[in-house]
């Protein structure tokens, strides 16, 4: 099994590279899919895009107290958006609680393909 976590605890470099694609799949500004380089610094999950990753992934919006929990304790903007810092460290956080719960979100059908610039479905566990 591929491992979410280094030997430190903190995300393992394929994982981050899986979790950038996901994260640039629900981000402002929109971007061509599958993600070729870096992030743009401006990239963010504003609260569409939040609610978006909620839904793929759990198939319900988070509730009012996760939202808030998540802008609170996680890298934020100073709009209160989700930058790619916050993103890796709800999943690492998650991760070291319940990794089996991480690897149903990147099972999620939505989180787990996206569509590429020409069309086609990217499976998300190639860039695991």
């Amino acid at each position: 099994m591929i491992s979410l976590l280094d030997d430190d605890g903190g995300i393992s470099e394929s994982f981050e590279k899986c979790l950038k694609q996901i994260f640039a799949k629900y981000c402002t500004p929109k971007l061509t899919l599958p993600l070729a380089g870096d992030l743009p610094s401006n990239a963010c999950l504003d609260s569409t895009g939040l609610h978006a990753w909620a839904l793929d992934t759990n198939g319900e919006p988070f509730s009012e107290d996760t939202k808030e929990e998540i802008l609170q304790f996680m890298d934020v903007t100073d709009e209160g958006d989700l930058t790619f810092k916050g993103f890796l460290q709800v999943y690492q956080l998650q991760t070291e609680n319940d990794e089996e719960e991480t690897w149903r979100d990147l099972v999620s059908p939505p989180a787990f393909y996206t569509t590429s610039s020409s069309g086609t479905s990217v499976l998300v566990e190639a860039w695991l």
